[in-house]
């Protein structure tokens, strides 16, 4: 293998800044065991609802070595996604910030590949693979180990200098490298105010995420009928939620991100509430292509908005 360790760690890092990230950081490949602990109590509680994926797997989302035999070093990038401009708020349903553009799992997994293509300049071919919330990988946990942050009371991550409004993304690498990371604090403290805005009392507690009782979940993952007690307190999304990380004292340093494939896109900027109401499969795919809120369909997206619209006639 050509090339020093620390000339791909210094390589990494340059790339990572020259492909638009925000942070990158390099940690040991190895058994998530505080992680590993926290995700099987979470698991026995049920909070995960119906997404059984989760359940499935477990041996390889602790470990990154079970994922990909020969992995040594694991490369965790932050890639910004809050938005310079959102869906105009009157006569409006509201969809989260991180689905107004294209996908983010093509263009964080493109980006990587176009480092590891990079580093493979330097080392020659490698047993390597990109990840973006796309395998049984703990995203948030890499991010802590990292450096990249810490997971704050609303389970995001949470940059103490640039908030939370991050896509996650992984290079699984067989080599060992220098590890690039600064230890990060928890410095949620006392606040709860992600906790007391959650309409829905989704976090049940610090930490803590009940799904069943969550927007982001029930308009995304949950293929059932939503649940009759939750119909006033959906806040006007009809994919995904917010409110948590909007409340978060942290985001007052959110800056808008300078990716143009993640910038809100004229024919969504133009939708109404009538245009909503009156969407057809059609029109969802011109909307949505390539977009995230392809996860829960044209069909998935109609139940959302007919649940809201129902929500505010019986007001």
């Amino acid at each position: 293998m050509e090339g020093s360790n620390q000339q791909i760690r210094q390589l990494i890092i340059s790339q990572a800044q020259k492909l638009g990230f925000e942070e990158v950081g390099i940690a040991k490949a190895d058994f998530l065991t505080e992680h590993a602990q926290y995700m099987e109590a979470w698991l026995a509680k049920g909070y995960q609802g119906t997404m059984g994926y989760l359940e499935r797997n477990r041996e390889k989302r602790y470990d990154p070595r079970q994922l990909l035999e020969g992995t040594k070093s694991v490369v965790t990038v932050l890639q910004n996604y809050y938005p310079a401009e959102q869906l105009p708020p009157d006569d409006n349903f509201r969809i989260a910030k991180y689905a107004l553009g294209k996908d983010y799992h093509q263009v964080i997994r493109q980006k990587l590949r176009l480092m590891l293509k990079a580093i493979e300049a330097e080392t020659g071919p490698l047993k390597a693979r990109a990840f973006s919330d796309s395998a049984p990988v703990l995203d948030r946990a890499w991010a802590e180990l990292c450096g990249l942050g810490f997971i704050g009371k609303n389970t995001c991550l949470i940059h103490p200098r640039k908030g939370s409004y991050f896509f996650i993304g992984h290079l699984f690498l067989p080599i060992e490298l220098e590890e690039k990371k600064e230890t990060v604090s928890d410095y949620c403290g006392t606040c709860r105010r992600c906790i007391d805005a959650c309409p829905t009392g989704a976090l049940a507690a610090p930490h803590q995420l009940d799904a069943n009782q969550c927007i982001s979940y029930l308009t995304i993952e949950y293929r059932g009928r939503l649940p009759e007690n939750l119909r006033d307190k959906f806040s006007g999304y009809i994919f995904g939620c917010d409110i948590c990380q909007d409340v978060c004292p942290w985001n007052r340093f959110a800056k808008p991100h300078q990716e143009p494939l993640f910038a809100l896109r004229d024919e969504l900027k133009n939708m109404r509430r009538t245009d909503w109401l009156n969407l057809d499969e059609q029109r969802f795919n011109e909307l949505f292509s390539d977009s995230a809120v392809e996860r829960t369909g044209y069909t998935g997206l109609k139940r959302n908005i007919h649940f809201l619209s129902e929500s505010t006639e019986k007001q």
